[in-house]
């Protein structure tokens, strides 16, 4: 073992699944944190006795409170959080967008990562030694957005701007923090970009996806470095994927 700990949100299923088996195998002690616990379990039992599941809603204080607490209390320390769980809203007009999906996009995508980077800073600051690395996952619509997806377009903006904050606030206390922008992997929420998925000139179009493992060698990467050097921004994506010249 390395000694070293890492906490991943959303780590149930797709990308934070992926991200936490690799630092499973990495020789990392692995906090696998999601709503849903027997998924979480799953997981775990593919990662080994390094991982721990811990069932946690990152849009619930307390329940936040309670993972960060669980974490220091049975691993001793936190180096690297991995901020992933998302959730988007059904793709509708931004004139229809109910209020109560804005809030739950929001809630989970914004907030959770809010909330989870200030649990984690607490913990950075205060162990020994000290310091960690926090990274966001944003997406490409941290930039560029698609239609009828306003919530999901806004909250991953607004990721964009907490992980320059916590970059900068950090500083102070050896935590470094980056983001990692990913595009199209081929995991099951993304099934339906193989068959066809609207474009910025709102017609249906298929889209190419890639192999979920390059995002998470990324992300170990991102981990890997000591914590005086940083990759502020990365974007990982699949090379056809109509993003540059979106519209």
């Amino acid at each position: 073992m390395t000694g070293k700990v890492a906490l991943v949100t959303g780590a149930g299923s797709g990308i934070g699944k992926a991200i936490a088996l690799a630092f499973a195998k990495a020789n990392y002690s692995v906090v696998l944190a999601g709503r849903r616990l027997q998924a979480l379990e799953a997981v775990a039992r593919e990662g080994g006795a390094s991982c721990l599941p811990v069932a946690a809603d990152v849009a619930k204080p307390e329940s936040v409170s309670a993972l960060f607490e669980r974490t220091a209390k049975e691993l001793g320390r936190l180096d690297v959080l991995f901020n992933n769980a998302g959730t988007a809203a059904p793709p509708v007009p931004l004139e229809d967008l109910p209020l109560d999906r804005w809030q739950t996009v929001i809630d989970t995508n914004l907030t959770g990562v809010f909330l989870c980077t200030q649990a984690a800073i607490r913990l950075m600051k205060s162990q020994s030694p000290r310091g960690g690395r926090i990274i966001n996952n944003g997406s490409i619509s941290a930039s560029v957005p698609r239609p009828r997806m306003v919530a999901y377009t806004a909250s991953k903006h607004a990721v964009t701007g907490l992980t320059k904050a916590t970059s900068l606030e950090g500083r102070q206390h050896d935590i470094a923090c980056g983001q990692i922008d990913i595009g199209n992997t081929a995991t099951d929420l993304a099934a339906a970009m193989q068959t066809g998925t609207l474009q910025a000139d709102f017609s249906m179009k298929p889209e190419p996806t890639f192999d979920v493992k390059h995002v998470a060698d990324a992300v170990l990467y991102m981990a890997s470095l000591p914590l005086n050097a940083n990759v502020m921004f990365m974007t990982v994506m699949a090379t056809n994927m109509p993003y540059i010249g979106r519209g």
